[in-house]
């Protein structure tokens, strides 16, 4: 069978194509994923997230190659690897940005249609918000976005806290003011996580013009006379060519640039570096790579009211009978964002992610004791990363030079640094008084920015936000249009993070699935 689309990676966007390109019905759509169904019970429990991230069947588990900037450190890069992609195994906030991150993009793209006031639709058509309509939020759409059925003590001491610092209450980061500490929403329906699999994936799965196939990794694209014809994938019977009109890349910010470059898209010299005939000459594939570095403050608490020692049978047993409880909880649960006094722009630089636990490396470091941890993070970074192949074997992870810290003027530095100190300002509030305990991280209060400095090259760490590795725009370096066309390739297109031209003010899953409502609007049009 020749398919009409063949859709590259099941994940927040790969789900919203199938969904929306299978709505009519004379269309052919095959949705190919390379890790397994959506089954586990931690994926649709929330707080099931904390043990996800160990579970190397539900997760790419990468890792760049030494840092620099970072004392040469590995850092780890969790990405999803299952029906939903990283909306399966992420913290679920949802947090679209802010109106100036998309007319910015309008800019680099020259193209209105990526401006706010013409991407908010395409938000609203996705979004089914249980706090209503209103000129900001929508009810119709797929994708839940709920308020969270409980909630930690210390989260909303946090949030308290921040006040006293000096900082404004917010009840909706996505709301006409970002800037304030509160409660995130999250994509969740009844108390239970709502992936892009769930969202649009599994209502669908019954279309007779639809199929979805897992454990199937495409080794590359077939591309003939330089219009694509469809790919090779292997699965566990051997390897296998499906023909297609049309591909659709949205296999994330790491797999579609590494796939582009397998099938001959990127730069030429790199691609004959590993035997790779060069299709079409695309340097800026694997360019561009951004990404949010995050450095975490963590404090002893003297109050067992943490998450660090629950009983999880108990917890587990309340969300299967009542959906509510701490398992129901993103762990994540309150933050906010803030306009740093380093700002260059009218925007919230800095964002803030509280979570009621001792976490340190992930969570892969069980720490002893209870405690609570404030992820801080710059949101505008200047550094630059990039993704180059290790070998032509599709198996082999890409190697990721993240690029932290690497701008030459020290303007990241400075504003982690910034980001640190406030997290310090934030827990030394008369608010925690009742919770603090001895700090961990930081072991002592840095006394100079050089002693920040060597806290934050040791410790800082990724919150999961990589974009930019096939930027769309008008310049050499963008590899596809504004309408998500790759250069020079007729019938390829790429529709998830990778396409970003800069990061966006916050979390980026609402952001990819809004890119891809878009993207599947265009090719219906």
């Amino acid at each position: 069978m020749e398919y009409d689309y063949v859709i590259v990676g099941a994940g927040s966007a790969g789900c919203v194509l199938a969904n929306r390109l299978s709505a009519r019905a004379s269309q052919r759509v095959l949705l190919l994923e390379a890790g397994g169904a959506d089954w586990h019970p931690f994926i649709h429990m929330p707080a099931g997230l904390a043990h996800l991230a160990k579970n190397r069947r539900l997760n790419w588990n990468y890792e760049t190659e030494p840092e620099p900037h970072l004392l040469n450190r590995r850092l780890w890069w969790p990405r999803g690897k299952t029906l939903g992609g990283s909306s399966s195994i992420n913290a679920m906030c949802y947090v679209r940005g802010v109106p100036a991150d998309y007319d910015a993009w309008a800019q680099a793209t020259d193209d209105e249609r990526w401006s706010w006031s013409h991407v908010l639709p395409w938000f609203l058509h996705s979004e089914n918000n249980t706090r209503g309509a209103s000129a900001l939020h929508a009810v119709d759409g797929p994708l839940y976005v709920s308020d969270l059925r409980y909630r930690n003590e210390l989260s909303a001491a946090l949030i308290d806290a921040a006040v006293g610092a000096g900082f404004e209450r917010n009840a909706d980061f996505n709301g006409p003011t970002q800037a304030g500490f509160g409660f995130y929403q999250v994509t969740q329906r009844d108390g239970a996580r709502c992936s892009a699999a769930a969202a649009y994936l599994h209502p669908v799965r019954e279309r007779t013009n639809l199929q979805v196939r897992t454990r199937a990794l495409v080794e590359q694209i077939v591309i003939e006379h330089g219009r694509v014809t469809g790919v090779q994938l292997r699965h566990a019977q051997g390897s296998e060519i499906v023909r297609a009109g049309n591909v659709i890349l949205a296999a994330g910010a790491i797999n579609s640039p590494q796939l582009l470059m397998l099938s001959g898209i990127g730069p030429a010299n790199h691609l004959r570096e590993h035997g790779i005939s060069p299709v079409a000459h695309l340097p800026g594939v694997g360019e561009g790579l951004q990404d949010h570095l995050d450095i975490c403050t963590l404090v002893h608490c003297t109050r067992n009211v943490t998450y660090d020692k629950l009983n999880e049978l108990a917890v587990g047993w309340r969300f299967l009978r009542h959906r509510d409880g701490p398992g129901s909880s993103n762990i994540a649960e309150s933050g906010g964002f803030v306009r740093s006094r380093l700002a260059t722009d009218a925007r919230c630089d800095m964002q803030f992610h509280f979570v009621p636990a001792l976490l340190d490396d992930h969570g892969r470091h069980r720490l002893r004791g209870v405690g609570y941890t404030l992820h801080a993070c710059y949101l505008h970074p200047r550094s630059r990363g990039r993704l180059r192949l290790r070998s032509a074997d599709p198996s082999s992870p890409i190697a990721i030079h993240a690029g932290y810290l690497s701008d030459p003027e020290g303007h990241d530095l400075a504003r982690m640094i910034e980001a640190a100190k406030l997290s310090r300002e934030i827990f030394a509030q008369s608010t925690f008084d009742p919770y603090r305990g001895r700090a961990v991280f930081p072991e002592s209060n840095p006394a100079s920015d050089a002693e920040w400095e060597a806290f934050i090259r040791r410790k800082a760490e990724t919150i999961y936000h990589p974009v930019g590795t096939c930027r769309m725009g008008r310049d050499a370096q963008a590899v596809v249009d504004s309408e998500l066309r790759v250069q020079g390739v007729d019938g390829l297109r790429v529709v998830d993070a990778s396409v970003m031209p800069a990061l966006t003010s916050g979390n980026t899953n609402a952001p990819t699935i809004m890119i891809a409502e878009r993207a599947a609007a265009l090719m219906l049009a």
